[in-house]
């Protein structure tokens, strides 16, 4: 049994930088680097979507020279990062709210999301300047501007405006780093989506501990409050 959807907690660039007496940017150069390397990886062992938490909303808080670091980085990215995975075959979409962005950031971002839309055979969200409850507070303040009614509000409407509208909710979180919570990631989509930790940092994250949490995950009953021996959701 492979997830269809896999979610992932980037966590440890900094420590990775710190543990080999470097930058702590440079622990993230190295991360970015090692996004195309995880994408390829899932998508061989027949994975469908992959979502990425690169910066939450409360990264903001970090000193700033490493925010302008970040931002730096991503705006060097971001253009052949965008080209790599159109080439193959990857639909990029970003999740968060990206009005604090710089203008030329949020450009480049919509113009990654229009070059890659037609894709079909993986998708990747990346989620930056994501926060889950932000993300739930803004869903409900746009049902209030819509003037929808309190008996027209389900889940499946509520899901309609999240920022993962139309995408499956994730099957398997995996966090790198070795912490072990949410960290307000996907708190309304994660309802019952199974949890893998590890202590492997992002920068290193590779075939074998991929190949290992997917093992894991192939072993787990996923009942969705069920009892045993009844059918799965």
């Amino acid at each position: 049994m492979v997830p269809r959807h896999i979610a992932i907690i980037m966590d440890g660039n900094g420590r990775w930088a710190t543990e080999r007496q470097l930058p702590r940017m440079a622990g993230h150069r190295r991360g970015v680097a090692n996004i195309q390397n995880v994408i390829r990886t899932l998508a061989h062992r027949g994975v469908a979507v992959a979502t990425l938490y690169a910066f939450s909303t409360e990264n903001w808080r970090r000193p700033s020279a490493e925010v302008n670091a970040l931002m730096e980085i991503l705006a060097e990215e971001i253009e052949p990062q965008t080209r790599e995975l159109h080439e193959a075959g990857v639909r990029l979409v970003h999740l968060g709210d990206p009005s604090p962005l710089d203008g030329k950031l949020q450009d480049a971002i919509a113009r990654a999301e229009r070059i890659t839309e037609a894709n079909d055979r993986f998708l990747l969200n990346v989620a930056f300047n994501y926060g889950g409850r932000d993300e739930i507070l803004s869903a409900v303040r746009r049902i209030l501007a819509d003037g929808l009614s309190p008996d027209q509000v389900n889940e499946e409407l509520f899901g309609r405006y999240l920022y993962t509208d139309g995408c499956p909710d994730p099957d398997l979180i995996i966090r790198t780093g070795g912490e072990q919570r949410l960290s307000n990631f996907l708190i309304w989509q994660a309802a019952y989506s199974e949890y893998y930790h590890t202590p492997v940092l992002w920068p290193d994250l590779g075939e074998e501990e991929l190949d290992r949490a997917l093992a894991e995950y192939g072993q787990r009953q996923r009942r969705f409050g069920a009892l045993d021996g009844q059918e799965e959701a």
